[in-house]
């Protein structure tokens, strides 16, 4: 089954953790899609990486948080938060390349 992360989501997000790293949260809208995609593994660092076009050592950690029904992953910053030629200080709209993520889910 051929699924879409903003589909099964309810909320995707990214923030300042910090001035030298960026967390993205994906919350979903129900236990069932979650542990799917959970499950399936498809929420994994090579993705991150491949997503933000950084080494997989910069991605920090991928969390499953499932009194939230979230997971949340955190990548070092490119660029200090309000550094000379960085564009988004608070990291409020790193968030983008998540909305097109599509995968494969079991039945």
């Amino acid at each position: 089954m051929k699924a879409r992360l903003y589909d099964m989501t309810d909320i995707i997000r990214s923030k300042n953790a910090g001035p030298y790293e960026l967390t993205f949260d994906m919350m979903f809208k129900d236990y069932e899609g979650f542990e799917k995609v959970c499950a399936a593994g498809v929420i994994n660092k090579e993705l991150i990486a491949r997503l933000y076009k950084i080494p997989v050592e910069d991605v920090i950690t991928i969390v499953h948080f499932r009194p939230a029904k979230a997971i949340k992953a955190t990548i070092r910053r490119p660029i200090c938060s309000g550094d000379l030629g960085e564009t988004d200080v608070y990291g409020a709209q790193q968030h983008a390349p998540l909305l097109d993520v599509e995968f494969d889910l079991p039945d």
